[in-house]
């Protein structure tokens, strides 16, 4: 793992960037956090991605706002749209790097991270896939969204913090829209996946992002 960083704002935006071994470039993620602002949480599952071809780069996006971890609504609603240009920034930055194939760059959000994940990529076409954990799109972003690409969704049936409504809601939108959807709700699991689940959702999302990035 490198620890990288990109100005965005006058701010200082930290990466950590897991890298393949292969020659470049590589299809890349970008992973989003979610509030408790666990970066360091994603370190495994982006390592594990980055051994299976893919230049993954963990986004400090709390950065750009100066939290650690944020905890209420009111404080997520009125930060939420910088945070968005933060991943907008993001893609910008790695886009150029030589690790990169610019034409193949997906999103891979938890929790709120998901809901950025899902709100970028709602109106930026260079986000060629999204894999989100327990999260929603944002209601709000229906009269501003553009587009949409191929959605993984991965949520429990008795998420207490984000209903599974969210998931459900967000797969009625990408089939309307005929846009590619795989979902997969795992019965009596809250918010954040126990060992077993976190293993299937992992390859799932491996499978989902060979399948739509590195095909």
């Amino acid at each position: 793992m490198q620890i990288r960083h990109f100005d965005a704002s006058n701010r200082s935006i930290s990466l950590d960037a897991f890298l393949p071994s292969t020659p470049d470039p590589h299809p890349a993620i970008l992973a989003l956090h979610g509030s408790g602002g666990d970066f360091a949480g994603l370190a495994a599952p982006a390592g594990r991605l980055a051994e299976n071809g893919f230049a993954v780069f963990v986004l400090h996006y709390f950065d750009r706002t100066g939290h650690a971890e944020v905890n209420d609504k009111p404080t997520i609603l009125r930060n939420f749209p910088s945070w968005g240009k933060t991943v907008w920034d993001a893609i910008s930055h790695i886009e150029k790097l030589p690790e990169v194939d610019p034409t193949r760059i997906g999103l891979l959000g938890f929790s709120l991270g998901a809901y950025l994940a899902l709100s970028v990529a709602a109106v930026d076409p260079r986000v060629k896939a999204v894999a989100e954990f327990y999260g929603g799109f944002p209601k709000e972003m229906r009269f501003f969204m553009r587009r949409l690409c191929p959605t993984l969704i991965l949520h429990g049936d008795a998420d207490a913090t984000v209903p599974v409504q969210e998931a459900y809601d967000l797969r009625d939108l990408l089939a309307k829209k005929q846009i590619a959807c795989e979902m997969k709700i795992y019965e009596g699991i809250g918010h954040g996946f126990p060992p077993d689940i976190w293993e299937d959702a992992q390859q799932r999302t491996i499978a989902f992002f060979q399948q739509y990035l590195a095909g």
